[in-house]
């Protein structure tokens, strides 16, 4: 049979929510990791990168038994969930891709200012204390705090890393904002072939 019949894009849409499931599996994972080694302890962030992965296995679920099935019901509903998730997803990415040096320090900032928890995580990681400068009069939990002479502001150093963390995610997300339109793709076409096992004349 042709890579275009039944059969053909059947496995290739089994096959892409299958990856969908190992990457849910796999933020859950280094989600779960990173709280045990005791890496993140904002449990905002480890709750979010969970829900995400819970999501995404979610979706790979009802998308893998809707191909494995031939279910005209779930396969509408993955095919609109995942065609908004890539409306998204997209957007996003491209934003952190149009990111400039302005705008990212006030990203920074804001992420800055927002959490208690993720603040003294930065500094514990990074060795530095306060964020565009160091009050000397607060508490840090940075190693260079014992001598602050020798503590830096986090804003130049998060500044180093955030172009490239976001290139990276930016890029990240277009790659799988493109394997979601594939799967969109190959959904609208999977619901409109029909099975050549089944009665022709049962098909909806």
């Amino acid at each position: 049979m042709v890579c275009g019949g039944f059969v053909c894009t059947k496995n290739a849409l089994s096959a892409l929510n299958v990856v969908y499931v190992m990457v849910g599996l796999l933020l859950i994972g280094v989600a779960a990791w990173g709280k045990w080694f005791g890496l993140v302890s904002s449990i905002s962030m480890v709750a979010g990168v969970i829900g995400v992965g819970a999501f995404l296995l979610l979706v790979a679920f009802v998308g893998l038994c809707g191909a494995l099935k031939h279910q005209q019901v779930l396969l509408f509903f993955y095919m609109v969930i995942l065609f908004i998730v890539f409306v998204l997803q997209f957007s996003i990415s491209c934003a952190c891709l149009a990111l400039n040096t302005d705008q990212q320090n006030k990203l920074l900032e804001v992420g800055w200012n927002k959490s208690e928890v993720t603040k003294k995580d930065v500094e514990k990681t990074l060795n530095c204390c306060g964020f565009s400068s160091v009050v000397y009069n607060s508490s840090c939990p940075a190693q260079c705090y014992t001598t602050p002479q020798t503590c830096d502001p986090c804003s130049s150093i998060l500044q180093k890393y955030a172009s490239e963390v976001l290139r990276f995610v930016g890029s990240i997300g277009l790659f799988f904002s493109f394997t979601e339109i594939l799967g969109v793709w190959l959904t609208h076409k999977y619901r409109n072939l029909k099975d050549p096992r089944s009665n022709p004349g049962a098909f909806l």
